[in-house]
């Protein structure tokens, strides 16, 4: 009997991949992002003046409001003007793009990664990895796929962030108006890694880092924060790429690891997911969907990323070959890439 041939992946119209692409262009061109709902301008009367407020929600619920400029002050007020004008505009783009089948993340998610983005986190080296990364990366190879609803967000850094001042990871979380809590790590009860929403379902973010020993604690003296170890995460955070997250109602630039690392990667981690097979078949779903598409966009682009992986690394990718061509018969030059990298 011949078996069936299941896509894993369809291809978004060269319209609606344009669209995206302006989106993250025109966002990445325009600085700071508002936080929340763009919000509306309010003039307050005081004490025999008066001034200009910008009312939002920056988070879900929750109301505030930022002092724009005093009364009179038309520069100011025509700039802010804009700036809302344009988070509108963002807003009903990425709303578009969900409908249309683009990776969108929640509002938490959006008001995390805002914060850390205006506050240049992503331009001094910090790495948006995990599942996120592997939704944007569907976005910005205009796939669509199957994605299931992720509870993290993991932050990831290879060395130093190139920071102009130290930045407060804690801090950086609480200014986000969510109220999250401080986690202590597994490895040492004094330390904390994570922080975590209230909730079986609240949103959890994990700082991770290279390391040998997986769930080991390094420390991170820029966030005044630790982080956890992940093996071969060295290889991994290498040379990461510029793209960006739809989440919320907001387009936020990061830094993802390479698509092609990713797609390694996420096979390697899903032979070490001890404990936890829930994890390792997302693992091991997420590098079959990218390594499809890579083959189809880049496929030279998984190859140079196999030969840069450490053999400890591809030792175990080599053991999964029988169950990866079983599962890409929809995909002959992917099965073709794998026995030239696996030496089949």
């Amino acid at each position: 009997m011949l078996m069936a041939k299941i896509a894993l992946f369809r291809e978004h119209e060269l319209a609606f991949r344009t669209q995206y692409a302006e989106l993250k262009e025109r966002v990445a061109a325009s600085g700071n992002i508002l936080p929340g709902t763009p919000g509306s301008l309010v003039r307050r009367a005081g004490t025999g003046y008066s001034y200009w407020y910008r009312v939002f929600y920056p988070a879900p619920g929750k109301q505030s409001e930022e002092l724009v400029g005093k009364n009179g002050d038309t520069n100011t007020l025509q700039a802010m003007r804009e700036r809302i004008t344009f988070s509108e505009w963002v807003s009903t783009q990425v709303l578009n793009l969900r409908k249309l089948g683009f990776q969108t993340a929640d509002k938490s998610t959006a008001r995390v990664l805002v914060e850390l983005h205006n506050r240049g986190a992503f331009e001094a080296g910090l790495v948006l990895a995990g599942s996120l990364g592997y939704m944007a990366w569907l976005n910005e190879l205009g796939a669509i796929a199957v994605s299931a609803r992720t509870l993290d967000i993991d932050l990831a850094r290879r060395q130093r962030l190139k920071l102009a001042a130290p930045l407060s990871f804690l801090t950086t979380m609480q200014a986000t108006g969510l109220p999250f809590a401080s986690i202590p790590a597994l490895a040492a009860q004094d330390v904390s890694t994570s922080v975590k929403l209230p909730g079986v379902q609240g949103l959890r973010v994990d700082v991770l880092a290279p390391g040998n020993t997986l769930g080991a604690i390094v420390r991170v003296p820029e966030l005044n924060w630790a982080a956890q170890a992940i093996p071969h995460y060295d290889y991994l955070l290498k040379e990461p790429e510029h793209g960006a997250m739809l989440a919320g109602g907001h387009c936020i630039p990061v830094r993802l690891p390479q698509a092609a690392k990713l797609v390694w990667h996420k096979l390697y981690a899903s032979t070490n997911r001890h404990g936890f097979p829930e994890k390792a078949a997302k693992d091991w779903r997420q590098g079959l969907v990218l390594a499809a598409v890579l083959s189809e966009t880049d496929p030279q682009a998984l190859t140079r990323a196999f030969r840069a992986a450490p053999k400890t690394m591809t030792k175990s990718i080599v053991a999964l070959y029988e169950r990866l061509v079983k599962e890409l018969n929809a995909y002959p030059s992917l099965q073709e890439i794998l026995r030239e990298c696996l030496n089949r």
